[in-house]
């Protein structure tokens, strides 16, 4: 029978339940259970698809191609375990549900209510991971916090499922947060009881107390949490604040939150987490060797979770070339022909990341030809790609006005055009290409030196493409065509023969990058950064 664990936050947003949510669903995976975590979102959005980025971050795309938070990332990268539609749920797909039932007369003439109408929809998501057979325990992350009115129908829902499955099949973590008073001098945990009782009220006792605090707590302020909020002791567990994220499952294990859960689970303790490839991922990571500066140009730089898994990938692969690297973020609209030397110069390497629209698009072309003209190491993703092919159609085949048409409609060399099966889409929400695809490599490119194979698959989120009329001028120029979707011959990957790293992708490598497997691609530019770096120094 699978068991179900909830973590709920209190007190304040963004204290890190998604964290605490993998790092747990890390230890109870490395003691031999199957697990998967599933985020339950606020919001009546139905996806994050439609959201800008600076209001929710990035966009997280899965295999099965659904837009959802960028916690699921977070997921993935901890368990090496991809996450689908399955994993992420709104209030919006929530009502949109129960509205479709209504109007096909599901619900025989009823009143639909928040009670027992919503509510049972979403219990019902809540239990369909568990009712595959795949997994021992389903993780659920309630978003928003305790308190919140938009949150109130999921905590119903919580309490009801509690008490159907049983005291021993579905618990509640909650993490709320400990500050620290200066002044006084204190750590207060005034603030968590507030949060506590506010669960209390709507008939729900957490099991564990998940307590985030800057400063380490006494034991005699463990007890008095204890006594206040009705939890043992035991159940009172420190998260304290850490210098990487990947420190928190090594942090929750030593807190023994893994044991606390699998005791109220009533499930056996089995081993101990193997916790060895982890640690030594922590190893490489905090000791590097060497220390390269990567250029992330982009016009979302303000709010860097727009760029989450780009961000995570540089670590996994810094850590995999036992080096640091250190990402600047530069923002495209500041990027111009006569001052891209003294903005880039200093890099290692510069990525030109995804996005959508014109605003920035003009200095992240500048931004390209400046590396492609000084060979310094280039990665260029989605429309980073895009960019890079509009920008060698510019300056080197002199193809005058090569654009895009997502920008410019009637450019008179639309090298990057729309997909003929989206021209007739006109909603926005889940209709572009998106999740994964198979693309085949050529043998001799630094797309296939990278991944060291000739199939691959990628997951994707675009409207527009390379235009393959084009495709004959750019390879006999010296762009080649590195991958291509075998079934429509979309060009995947593009790079440059005579240049020591100049690679652009359609598709987003960033979100198939974890822990265990550094991507492929983010590693080789790691390392020609790296070398880069050395040739420099010299």
């Amino acid at each position: 029978m699978t068991k179900y664990i909830f973590v709920t936050g209190g007190v304040t947003s963004s204290l890190g339940k998604g964290i605490i949510s993998a790092s747990l669903a890390k230890l109870l995976q490395a003691r031999g259970y199957s697990v998967t975590i599933q985020k339950f979102d606020p919001y009546i959005n139905i996806d994050p698809g439609t959201l800008n980025p600076y209001e929710h971050g990035e966009c997280y795309v899965t295999e099965d191609g659904a837009e959802t938070d960028l916690d699921l990332g977070h997921y993935e990268r901890f368990l090496n375990v991809p996450t689908s539609q399955a994993n992420n749920v709104t209030t919006g797909r929530i009502y949109q549900n129960v509205i479709n039932k209504e109007r096909q007369g599901e619900y025989l003439g009823k009143t639909v209510q928040v009670v027992p109408h919503i509510t049972d929809e979403i219990k019902r998501n809540m239990r369909l991971l568990g009712e595959t057979g795949l997994y021992d325990i389903v993780i659920t992350e309630l978003g928003g916090t305790v308190g919140d009115i938009e949150s109130l129908p999921f905590i119903e829902a919580v309490r009801q499922f509690k008490w159907e499955e049983g005291a021993h099949n579905a618990i509640v973590i909650h993490l709320t947060l400990i500050p620290y008073l200066a002044a006084a001098g204190e750590l207060k945990t005034k603030p968590t009881q507030h949060s506590v009782k506010a669960l209390l009220e709507y008939g729900i006792q957490p099991d564990i107390l998940v307590c985030r605090s800057e400063r380490s707590i006494s034991l005699d302020i463990r007890k008095k949490i204890a006594l206040f909020c009705n939890v043992n002791v035991n159940a009172v567990v420190e998260s304290i604040d850490a210098s990487t994220i990947y420190d928190v499952p090594l942090l929750m294990m030593k807190e023994q939150l893994d044991k606390t859960v699998l005791s109220k689970l009533k499930l056996a303790q089995k081993n101990e987490p193997d916790m060895e490839k982890w640690k030594d991922f922590l190893g490489r990571l905090k000791n590097p060797t060497s220390e390269i500066k990567i250029g992330l140009i982009g016009k979302y730089v303000e709010l860097p979770d727009a760029y989450k898994s780009i961000i995570e990938s540089f670590i996994h692969a810094g850590a995999k070339n036992e080096c640091k690297v250190k990402v600047e973020y530069i923002h495209s609209e500041g990027i111009y022909p006569d001052n891209a030397g003294e903005k880039l110069a200093h890099l290692d390497g510069v990525l030109v990341a995804p996005g959508f629209g014109s605003r920035g698009i003009e200095g992240k072309i500048d931004t390209i030809k400046y590396v492609r003209e000084k060979n310094v190491p280039f990665f260029g993703i989605c429309l980073g790609m895009q960019c890079a092919v509009i920008e060698f159609g510019r300056n080197v085949l002199n193809l005058q006005g090569a654009n895009t048409t997502e920008i410019e409609e009637g450019s008179t060399h639309p090298v990057i055009n729309m997909m003929e099966d989206q021209k007739n889409i006109t909603a926005k929400g889940g209709t572009m290409r998106l999740g994964s695809y198979a693309c085949d490599l050529k043998k001799g490119t630094k797309a296939y030196a990278a991944y060291g194979k000739t199939h691959i698959t990628e997951r994707h989120r675009h409207r527009y493409e390379f235009n393959n009329a084009y495709l004959k001028q750019y390879e006999d120029a010296g762009m080649i065509a590195s991958g291509i979707n075998p079934e429509s011959n979309l060009v995947e990957i593009v790079e440059l023969k005579n240049h020591p790293f100049f690679v652009g992708g359609q598709f987003h490598p960033e979100l198939k990058s974890t822990v265990a497997n550094p991507h492929p691609l983010f590693v080789k530019f790691v390392a020609a950064a790296m070398e880069f770096a050395k040739k420099k120094t010299k």
